[in-house]
């Protein structure tokens, strides 16, 4: 009976294994500036232990476009990019994509996550 039960009691555990989690480390509100870009910032954080952290290429997807991010320094899981704000606009809803590589049986696999929604609200000055 134990051995039908056990397979069944890991399967949570599996599917919870390659999450990641990201937190957004932007205001949630910045002043309009001249140059109509504006700084996000974000931390991942995976469990995933096949993830190989030097393949990661994030960006920050706005609408059908995609903004790339740069490493932030002296940090080994935090990237910051621009997002550009058309004169006018007061919000911008963005998201975190992050593609990388995952070891697997074999060659590596191509992988990724995704984050939550987020709002950017751009107030005149």
């Amino acid at each position: 009976m134990l051995k039908k039960i056990l397979p069944l009691m890991l399967v949570p555990l599996l599917m919870g294994g390659c999450a990641a989690t990201f937190t957004n480390l932007t205001p949630k509100q910045q002043m309009r500036n001249a140059n109509n870009l504006y700084p996000v910032e974000v931390a991942m954080a995976s469990r995933q232990q096949t993830l190989r952290w030097d393949s990661i290429k994030p960006q920050i997807i706005v609408g059908a476009d995609s903004y790339p991010m740069r490493p932030t320094p002296l940090m080994s899981n935090r990237w910051e990019g621009l997002v550009p704000v058309q004169s006018g606009v007061n919000v911008v809803h963005y998201h975190y994509k992050f593609d990388f590589m995952a070891n697997a049986f074999g060659p590596a696999q191509p992988d990724s996550a995704s984050s939550q929604d987020f709002i950017l609200l751009i107030q005149d000055q």
